[in-house]
């Protein structure tokens, strides 16, 4: 029991000096006299009762487990606000994020499409089996053993040089934390009568910006909690041929090819 309690005491004044909150003051917040918090604060009460450790680990936000066990002075400011709002729990998706699928006859899984008229209610019917019941169904080949497929209509210029109306298979992503930065990724917004198609990375704040490919549309931040699903891009299908090159795009690769040659010319 000893070693349980070996930050307590430290972690009570480092989580007290973080909210700038006077001895005092946090002795009133946690409804204790000024002498019992200075007790437990300079680690001078051996046995602290359970009903304050557990108000103490309530009002902090901090699982009682880790206000004992865990130097909280080594964490991140970032892990820290995680843990006080949630959001670490929430991004990793444990036991919080549960997907509805459907499967064959011999229990294997489909892939879903869903086709344009029934974007708009993707966001509010993802969770419902009947509405999954009502899209298409059907397989590809050669895609990796392991993961959960869906395939998403995209619209719009966004996404160039991937084009307009492609069609982008997907995998479902259960813990966000293992994407890297900047994954391409199908979002499901609440709210949203639509998905987007954006690459992804998760901030050090809780957030989560959204950029697109194509450099003429700004990115935007949105909060983790205002984020349903996403499914990592695996491939795209498209009936629109690729255009040949132009001069000006054949300029711009002389242009860049020079400037590696005077790179590496500056570098002998």
């Amino acid at each position: 029991m000893e070693d349980a309690k070996l930050f307590f005491n430290t972690n009570l004044r480092f989580l007290r000096n973080r909210k700038k909150f006077s001895q005092e003051y946090q002795a009133q917040l946690l409804g204790f006299t000024r002498s019992k918090y200075t007790a437990l604060e300079n680690g001078k009460t051996e046995n602290p009762p359970l009903l304050d450790l557990i108000k103490i680990s309530d009002f902090f936000k901090v699982p009682l487990d880790s206000l004992l066990k865990v130097d909280l002075s080594h964490w991140s400011e970032f892990d820290l606000r995680k843990m006080e709002t949630g959001a670490k729990e929430y991004i990793s998706g444990n036991n919080l994020r549960v997907l509805s699928i459907t499967v064959t006859s011999d229990n294997k899984e489909n892939m879903e499409y869903v086709p344009i008229k029934a974007k708009a209610g993707y966001a509010a019917g993802h969770t419902d089996p009947d509405y999954l019941a009502t899209l298409p169904k059907f397989s590809l080949p050669n895609l990796p053993e392991g993961a959960t497929y869906r395939m998403f209509p995209t619209s719009g210029d966004s996404m160039l040089p991937i084009p307009e109306g492609s069609d982008i298979v997907a995998s479902y992503v259960q813990d966000w934390t293992t994407l890297k930065s900047n994954s391409l990724c199908i979002v499901i917004l609440k709210g949203e009568q639509d998905f987007v198609f954006k690459q992804v990375s998760l901030l050090e704040d809780g957030k989560i910006r959204l950029t697109s490919l194509n450099s003429n549309y700004p990115p935007f931040i949105v909060p983790v909690d205002e984020v349903l699903e996403l499914w990592q891009y695996v491939r795209h299908q498209t009936d629109s041929v690729p255009e040949p090159e132009t001069d000006l795009q054949e300029i711009k690769q002389l242009l860049i090819d020079m400037q590696k040659h005077i790179s590496k010319s500056s570098m002998v």
